[in-house]
């Protein structure tokens, strides 16, 4: 059975004629025509008796008249439910993000969701912990990867994930910018980050021979920001957070060809969630944004 010709049943039992269906719906005769001999046939039972006069309900058809009804204020009903839902802009969305761009980019962007959506509630999770977007551990998450996205994620892609070193002008003021690897073994580098930032960061601190001018470690991404702006030392930052920082100078170019991408990541079964919606949307701008003000790779 195509429920849509139950439309036509309703429309033809109520006016009394196809013509006069055909109006009400705004299609032809001969389509509610054609439309009614397919529900009989479906249903294997006449519904109507044809008269010069115009088309009259027979008993089965009478009978079946209240149960079409009930049909069609379910579709009705069904059709509200979905639009309600569609503009449902409240509840919590789950964000998870490094901590440096918790704290250096999405504070003013959120600030400024909160002030268009209030009734969506952001909880920023700031974790070394990768979260499983397929198991419900965060709704969306701003994360560099150098793979594709594994089944079920959908994403969109902002940049090239570069970090690079950085120091502070005060630090450049007292001890000078070194501008090669050869160059850092006369400075202070700050480690850590945790995570997998740490764990690149040691590495390329370990290919280069720098273990020895490590003078300091933080456990996360915003302590190595600490401690380069208070002019301690040296340290990775990304590009994306801090480029534009009129307190910090870069000291090299990014690595080239290290495969890192920055992703703005969500989930299939939450993707249509309109609140998922608004939030990933709005990100999306504001960081695509920022990306083209610094001139960023894609």
């Amino acid at each position: 059975m195509d429920w849509n010709d139950l439309r036509h049943f309703l429309a033809v039992a109520e006016r009394g004629s196809t013509l006069a269906a055909g109006r009400e719906l705004r299609v032809s005769q001969t389509t509610v025509a054609r439309r009614i001999d397919a529900l009989e046939k479906a249903v294997g039972m006449a519904l109507f008796e044809r008269r010069q006069a115009g088309y009259a309900l027979t008993a089965v058809g009478e009978a079946l008249l209240p149960t079409a009804r009930a049909v069609a204020a379910a579709t009705a009903g069904f059709g509200e439910a979905a639009a309600a839902y569609a503009r449902d802009l409240t509840g919590t969305v789950r964000l998870s993000t490094e901590e440096i761009f918790a704290v250096t980019l999405l504070g003013p962007m959120l600030r400024d969701l909160h002030d268009l959506h209030p009734d969506i509630r952001i909880e920023l999770d700031t974790s070394h912990e990768l979260r499983d977007l397929g198991a419900g551990e965060a709704d969306i998450a701003l994360r560099a990867t150098s793979t594709e996205p594994p089944a079920g994620v959908v994403g969109r892609r902002l940049c090239i994930d570069d970090w690079t070193l950085y120091c502070s002008r005060d630090y450049a003021a007292r001890h000078g910018v070194p501008t090669s690897v050869e160059a850092l073994r006369g400075h202070a580098i700050v480690g850590g980050g945790g995570g997998n930032l740490w764990r690149a960061y040691e590495a390329w601190i370990h290919e280069f021979g720098l273990e020895g001018q490590v003078a300091m470690h933080h456990a996360s991404s915003t302590g190595l920001l600490s401690a380069v702006r208070s002019g301690f030392g040296i340290a990775v930052l990304p590009r994306l957070a801090v480029d534009d920082d009129p307190d910090l100078i870069r000291c090299l170019p990014p690595r080239k060809k290290h495969g890192r991408l920055l992703w703005l990541l969500t989930h299939e079964r939450v993707r249509h969630a309109p609140r998922v919606r608004v939030v990933i949307d709005f990100l999306y701008e504001r960081l695509k944004k920022r990306v083209s003000e610094l001139g960023l790779s894609t």
